[in-house]
């Protein structure tokens, strides 16, 4: 039953996707464990010590059916999560009890599950991100060769397109997937290195007089391999020196990725917003979503506020992963615990908070070409100046001279535009006695495809030569859709 009476976390009820929320339950967790503790037996089995398939296959036979209450009621009588598993599991599989967690420490179980299930989380922001690329290509695609007014400090500046722009987010968003793509390509497995990382125990249960043979070695290495692989993880990605832990610096790598995410969709958010101002381009509005209490006419961004404020979350948490790998202790220290326990899920699921976001804002943007048109327009006489100037000089005028008395006709026209009548300046040039510039040719420069440079070429070179490939090769993956419920 839903409870009301104490604090649960929105990212998980409100913002995640159930499959992040899923990927840190407890469910998923203690799942993970049960498979670390049968590949630890199958492969200490393979190595030669005395377990067999019958005590594997009674660990198979539970490894889905977690008696939560009997791990809780230990828990609490012992304090320790692990142990208090480790019992529950073997009342289940009574023939495996005494081999569960041989050689190990809290930390196989703990550590690996993280780098297991954070690889695993990657794996699904990198399948989102894959589909905000197509939506943003598609997008930058549509609308490349439709001039709007750039801004610099938000004041207007030289045109360039709609699908420019676009590419601008988009091209964040594509060095993001890299590097998450690196993330993910060069995780970590700790395998099992022991209380301080020397594999001691393993030592002992590998040789007959505890004596480091180089069979025995071989087998302290082979046992990190084999389980490693059950989990996806080759041999080399295997850490090669810990202490009881893997380096907390695995996890700050992780956070810096998707605080990258965060970055980048703060970006597109901003301009959303900025752009939703000026009644330009917009996100989705649903027939009966409400934009204000108390102004029925408003279409206020909440997407893209949410989008920001999530990114804000994210950007900040990637201080808890900093101070965390700086101040470990020597070979082990459990002052990382609780924080990890928050920053690391509450990072992802943020992000997959995010990435819905992102994929409903890019499947229903909404572009007012007449507005974008009428900015443009307002503001192109301004843009034109340097044309026409061109213009005067090729005609025998002082480019000098010209310039100034531009100026000053500029001057005029942008007080009348403050205060708020049409922008005149066109009429002032052709009116003025000393340019010679006549209303055929000012007419042929209000065209705004002249004055756009490269943009549409930059789209095409972007989506054909970097963006295209990419999405050819994960075919696939694409064709998601977030539908924003609250």
């Amino acid at each position: 039953m839903e409870t009301h009476d104490k604090y649960i976390s929105p990212l998980g009820t409100r913002y995640a996707s159930h499959e992040m929320s899923y990927l840190f339950s407890e469910e998923k967790k203690f799942k993970t464990w049960r498979l670390l503790w049968i590949s630890l037996a199958r492969a200490e089995r393979k190595l030669g010590l005395p377990i067999t398939e019958e005590q594997i296959a009674d660990l198979e036979k539970y490894k889905d059916d977690i008696n939560f209450e009997e791990a809780g009621k230990k828990e609490a009588e012992v304090r320790h999560d692990v142990m208090s598993h480790v019992y529950a599991y073997g009342l289940q599989a009574t023939k495996a009890a005494g081999i569960i967690h041989l050689g190990a420490t809290s930390c196989y179980v703990g550590d690996n599950t993280e780098l297991i299930l954070m690889k695993e989380a990657l794996l699904l922001i990198q399948t989102k991100l894959l589909n905000v690329i197509n939506l943003l290509a598609t997008f930058a695609g549509k609308y490349k060769s439709v001039p709007t007014l750039g801004y610099t400090h938000f004041q207007p500046a030289q045109p360039t397109t709609i699908g420019k722009r676009a590419s601008l987010w988009l091209y964040d968003i594509y060095n993001d997937y890299l590097d998450l793509s690196y993330v993910i390509d060069t995780m970590k497995f700790l395998g099992s290195k022991g209380t301080t990382g020397t594999q001691a125990s393993f030592v002992e249960l590998f040789s007959k007089d505890g004596k480091l043979t180089k069979e025995v070695d071989d087998a302290c290495k082979k046992i990190d391999e084999l389980i490693a692989e059950d989990f996806g993880f080759d041999k080399n990605s295997i850490v090669k020196v810990s202490g009881q832990t893997y380096s907390r610096k695995e996890d700050f790598k992780v956070l810096s990725v998707l605080s990258q995410i965060a970055q980048s969709a703060h970006k597109f958010s901003n301009d959303i917003r900025l752009l939703a101002h000026l009644k330009e381009i917009e996100e989705p509005f649903e027939k009966n979503q409400i934009g204000s209490s108390a102004m029925p006419y408003k279409r206020n961004p909440m997407r893209c506020e949410r989008m920001a404020s999530l990114a804000n979350y994210v950007c900040v948490s990637l201080s808890n992963a900093s101070i965390t790998s700086s101040t470990q202790w020597l070979e082990r220290t459990l002052d990382d615990s609780a924080n990890k326990r928050i920053s690391i899920p509450e990072c992802f699921m943020a992000v997959d908070g995010i990435l819905n976001l992102y994929i409903n804002i890019c499947d229903g943007l909404v572009v007012n070409e007449g507005m974008v048109k009428k900015h443009l327009d307002d503001e192109l006489p301004f843009m034109m100046t340097e044309n026409i100037m061109m213009k005067e000089v090729e005609n025998g005028a002082s480019r000098q001279e010209v310039h100034e008395i531009i100026r000053k006709l500029s001057m005029e026209a942008g007080k009348n535009v403050k205060e708020g009548r049409e922008n005149n300046l066109l009429d002032l040039i052709d009116k003025d006695p000393n340019l010679h510039i006549n209303k055929a040719e000012l007419e042929k420069l209000k065209d705004g495809t002249l004055y756009i440079g490269r943009a549409e070429h930059q789209v095409d070179d972007l989506l054909n030569e970097t963006i295209k490939p990419l999405l050819d090769k994960n075919k696939n993956k694409l064709g998601l859709k977030s539908n924003i419920s609250v």
